[in-house]
This record gives structure tokens, C-alpha cells and sequence, in this order.
């Protein structure tokens, strides 16, 4: 028994590019302690990665001015490299820098720190001349669906933060006109998207202002402002106008003139399946595989993985169904909340995994539902990160669009708090680490983590262990067949009839599934990876680390959470020997 479901449209909150500033401060060199040295080094390039943007910034710090960043004028920054040639100049500085240091001189930690930013440098200038193969819009995961939502949630600690955020509105045509220079280079350059594709964003964004200043913005910023006790009611009233300027005469403009951009650009890209048929695009893919997933495996080997578990998997629910058939009619209406709260699951959680994973301090943390204005434009869960001089608050966001229940709301809940999400940030932020590790997106250790978790909760939340596992085995095969099927669309160029074909072979005929998988796929290469093709690394790293004397899994999974989020080649080095 199999069945696929669609894709659902993940959000990528906080999950921002690392950006680095022209202009590496040389003064890191000067002193003597060669530990010091190299954290004013690491301390320069958090500042640097901070002080262009200021959503950025107010998520990762509470308190700016106690890491010596003063507040100036709110801005969004650029949307992509205004001089791509000095962007990679400056990499190449950094990389110069980094590597006047003497490894074998600087701590265990820094050496972590070292290794990971040696390899992202690296990574990073492999893909110099394919700049023009990334994209920054999707109508998913696109910046221009992301960033309303980091808007909607932009917290308001004080009175500056309310003129930062109004401020930020402001900016928005500016920060759409770098959008726009962006793909009308794509477009010169033969790169340009699929007019499905444009279509689909360019509706995304008609949605988003179609109902004028009673944008959703708006509804999310009146309830704020109403909460806000430190404000008079002059300025509660004075801001509620203000931002009414913001959303019409800056917002909506900006979203309007980006529709007509990508109107008058439409019929430019001539491709409407993956990188696979754009110059270039397949040593692009196997960047993305590196950068985004944080895997150095080749593409074959990859799928040579997946395609090897994706049986595995296979033989094992027929194993499970022929010892058990009942087991078929269970599958999709296994316990898991048996009527509890989100709040009830999550405590149960957190008892549950004491056997599996190191304990953490004690965290506060509220399960809240997103807005009423926002259900349609996020995804069924996500974690929102705390600031990390802060570490709260601690944010579990539910859909109720989403209609989680049973197993799905367990095993969910999991992902993003207990041992998942809020877990691995929680533990990771009481590691005394250099502040540029938490502004690092390592996207592929993150979700797979959360992924590989999930493994552990369908038992959890199971009184039955084969349903439990049965359950498993269903949505990591969703997520194996995805992962495959991103290979080959853009590793191998599949077709849409090519890969209705392949998914024909386990039974999965509906048109429209098919059709919304493929172009979902298209549209963000290497997603699925992120979550299955990081899960699988974690799987691969505790079957080579079982073999050594005296494994233990909770020791393992510390040193994991120890280790931090990095790259999986830097992972395997410090897991296996810590």
C-alpha cells in the first residue's frame, strides 16, 4: 500500500542568504592569541552579514547594540549582488583571510567554524560563472511569497522597532527594482523562467494585493499595535496611519510594478522543465546539492542512495502487511493526539524521547495559530527561531487550514518542537559557538534533522510499533519518490511525460497530482533533498557510528547537536571522532 500525496507548500521562514560585504576587515589580524584573532574574524563577518539588513538583523538579535551593531535606517538590503564580479571578489578575500590562520593552532570549536566556512567558500565560488541559474522567485518559496509573512511576524519589543518595520514597508520598491534588474539579467542572458512559472508568481502576487490597504499586513499590524502597552494611543493612532501610507503608496506599488516586470518578460524563457536544459544547469544542480543540502556526494551517488532506500522501504510495507493486513485499513487513521492539545502532545513528547536524545534546560515555548489573514499563504506548521542573545521566545506556529490530526499532528509537532526544530536550536544555542555559526544557513542538516526525527515520532505517537512503522515507511517513501524525481527532471532531464511515467510504476495515475508534483519541482530544485536527502545522511552517519565500540544512541545524537549545523562532510568529521 502507497500513496502520494501533493506537495505542500513548505515556508522557509528565516531561512536567509549569507551574504558577504565587499571589504573583509583586515584589522582581525592584529594580536597575539590566534583563538582571539580568529573570532574577531568570525565576529567581522557576523557584523558584516548583519548591518545590510535590517529584517535579518532584528531576527537574529534582541539587542543589536550589546554585539556592537548600531541601528541605522531600516532597510531590506538587495535582493541579489549588485556586482557579481565584487561579491566574488570579496569571497575570495574572506578565503584569504580564513586561511592565513593556523588551523592546527586554534581551538576544537574554531576549527569547526574554520572547516565550515572553507567549505562554503568554496562551494560559493564553484558557481561563479552560473550566477545567472539562481533564482530568488518561486511562487512558493520565492522572497516575493516570503517576505510578507517575516513581515506579518516582524516582532514589536519597542517603539524603534515600529518605525524599523514601517521603515522597512518603505523600502520595498527599492528592494523589488533589484528583483526586477535581476531577472531582466536572467532574461538577456537566456535564463528567464517558464511563462507557467511567471504566471503562477505573477498570480500569487495579484492575490496578495487584491484587497488593497485591507492587506493582510494591515489586520496583523493593527492587533499588534493594539497589544503595544508601551505606546500612547497618539502614537498607536499616528502608526495605524502611517502604515496605511506604507501598505498603499510603498507595498502595493512595488508588488504591482513587480507584476508588470515579470508580464513584459514572459515569452523570454523558453524552458519549462528543469536546470537540466539551461547552460550550465547541471553542474548548477550539483552546486544547489552541495550549497542548499549541504551533501557532497555526487549526483549519482545520491540517487544511488535514494533509489536503494526507496526499495528497502518498498519490500518492508509489504513485509509489514502481508505478516499484519489489518494494518492497511489503519494506515491513514493512526492515533497519535488520541484528543490531546498541541501543548498536552508536546509534553508527552518531551518525556518520550528521554531514552533517545540528550535532555535540554527547561524552554518556554507557546503553540499559537497563525492569523486568520495569513492561513492561506503559509505553510501547516513552522518554527519561529528566537533571537539568539534572547533564545525566546520559542514559537510553534499551527494552520488550521491545514486540518492536522491524529499521527500527522504528533508526528508534525515533532518536527517542529520536540526532538525536532525548537529542540536542535535550543540545545545549539546553549554551545558556546562563534556567533556566525547561528547566521549560517545550513539548510540540509536543519530539515533533515527534523526529518530524520520524524522516524522516531510515528513510534511515539503509535500504541501499535509495526503501524507506527508502517506510517514511517509511507512518508519517507513521498519524500524518497520526490527526491528522486528532483534528480531526474533536473539532473537528467525528464519530461512531464517522463515523469508521469515514473510515477505510473507505483500506481500514482491522477494528472493533476502528477502535474502539480512536476511543476512544483521545477520551480524549487533541490528542496525535497534538503529534507529526505539530509534525513538520510543522519541515517547513514548512525549506521557507521553503531559500529564503533560502546555506541550509544543518545551519546551519538549529542554529539550530533553538539556538532552544530554544517555541512554533512564536516558532520561525519567530528561525529565520528569527537
Amino acid at each position: 500500500m502507497f500513496s502520494l500525496k501533493k506537495p505542500k507548500k513548505k515556508s522557509l521562514l528565516l531561512a536567509l542568504p549569507f551574504v558577504f560585504l565587499a571589504g573583509i576587515w583586515l584589522g582581525v589580524l592584529a594580536g597575539s592569541n590566534t583563538d582571539r584573532k580568529f573570532e574577531d574574524y568570525t565576529d567581522s563577518l557576523f557584523a558584516g552579514q548583519l548591518s545590510g539588513n535590517t529584517l535579518s538583523l532584528h531576527y537574529t538579535l534582541a539587542d543589536p547594540k550589546a554585539y556592537g551593531l548600531e541601528q541605522k535606517t531600516a532597510s531590506l538590503g538587495s535582493a541579489a549582488a549588485e556586482d557579481p564580479d565584487a561579491y566574488f571578489t570579496s569571497l575570495e578575500n574572506a578565503s584569504s583571510i580564513l586561511r592565513s590562520f593556523p588551523y592546527k593552532s586554534l581551538s576544537r570549536e574554531n576549527r569547526i567554524t574554520y572547516d565550515i566556512l572553507e567549505l562554503y567558500y568554496d562551494t560559493e565560488l564553484s558557481q561563479e560563472n552560473q550566477y545567472l541559474l539562481s533564482e530568488i522567485l518561486s511562487p512558493a518559496l520565492g522572497i516575493q511569497a516570503q517576505l510578507p509573512p517575516l513581515l506579518a511576524e516582524y516582532t514589536f519589543r519597542s517603539e524603534q522597532d515600529v518605525i524599523d518595520y514601517l521603515n522597512l514597508l518603505r523600502d520595498m520598491p527599492s528592494y523589488f527594482d533589484s528583483i526586477i534588474q535581476f531577472e531582466k539579467e536572467k532574461s538577456a542572458g537566456g535564463y528567464f523562467m517558464s511563462d507557467d512559472t511567471a504566471d503562477r508568481i505573477i498570480d500569487q502576487c495579484s492575490d496578495f494585493i487584491a484587497s488593497g490597504s485591507d492587506n493582510y499586513l494591515t489586520s496583523v499590524f493593527e492587533e499588534k499595535i493594539a497589544e503595544a502597552s508601551w505606546l500612547s494611543e497618539k502614537k498607536k493612532s499616528a502608526s495605524l496611519k502611517l502604515h496605511e501610507d506604507a501598505v498603499v503608496n510603498y507595498v502595493i506599488p512595488a508588488y504591482r510594478k513587480l507584476i508588470g516586470a515579470l508580464t513584459g518578460l514572459k515569452g523570454s524563457g523558453q524552458n519549462e522543465n528543469g536546470l537540466y536544459y539551461l547552460s550550465g544547469g547541471r553542474e548548477y544542480y550539483t552546486y544547489l546539492l552541495k550549497s542548499s543540502c549541504g551533501i557532497y556526494d555526487s549526483v549519482e551517488e545520491v540517487q544511488t542512495r535514494l533509489a536503494r532506500q526507496l526499495m528497502e522501504d518498498y519490500e518492508e510495507i509489504h513485509t509489514l502487511l502481508g505478516a499484519d493486513p489489518s494494518l492497511a485499513a489503519a494506515l491513514f487513521a493512526g492515533s497519535g493526539d488520541n484528543g490531546r492539545t498541541p501543548a498536552q502532545i508536546l509534553s508527552s513528547l518531551q518525556e518520550k524521547i528521554q531514552n533517545d536524545f540528550p535532555q535540554i534546560p527547561d524552554v518556554s515555548y507557546e503553540v499559537k495559530y497563525v492569523h486568520e489573514d495569513l492561513k492561506e499563504h503559509l505553510s501547516p506548521a513552522f518554527y519561529l527561531t528566537p533571537p539568539i542573545d534572547t533564545k525566546s521566545p520559542n514559537l510553534i506556529y499551527l494552520n488550521p487550514d491545514s486540518r492536522l490530526e491524529g499521527i500527522e499532528l504528533y508526528t508534525t509537532l515533532a518536527h517542529e518542537g520536540f526532538p525536532g526544530h525548537l529542540y536542535q536550536s535550543q540545545f545549539f544555542l546553549t554551545e558556546d559557538v562563534p556567533p556566525i555559526r547561528h547566521v549560517l544557513n545550513m539548510g540540509g542538516y536543519v530539515e533533515g534533522w527534523a526529518t530524520y526525527i520524524e522516524s522516531y515520532a510515528y513510534l511515539y505517537g503509535s500504541d501499535n510499533e509495526a503501524l507506527g512503522r508502517l506510517q514511517w515507511l509511507n512518508r519517507a517513501m513521498n519524500l524518497c519518490l520526490y527526491s528522486l524525481l528532483d534528480i531526474g527532471i533536473h539532473y537528467y532531464g525528464w519530461s512531464f511525460e517522463k515523469t508521469m511515467e515514473y510515477l505510473e510504476s507505483f500506481g500514482i495515475q491522477d494528472e493533476e497530482v502528477c502535474r502539480e508534483v512536476f511543476q512544483c519541482i521545477v520551480e524549487d530544485p533541490g528542496n525535497y533533498l534538503k529534507y529526505y536527502g539530509g534525513c538520510l545522511q543522519f541515517m547513514d552517519l548512525k549506521e557507521e557510528a553503531s559500529h564503533q565500540e560502546d555506541f550509544h544512541l543518545i551519546d551519538f545524537h549529542e554529539n550530533i547537536l553538539k556538532t552544530g549545523p554544517c555541512q554533512f562532510p564536516i558532520l561525519e568529521k567530528y561525529v565520528l571522532t569527537p
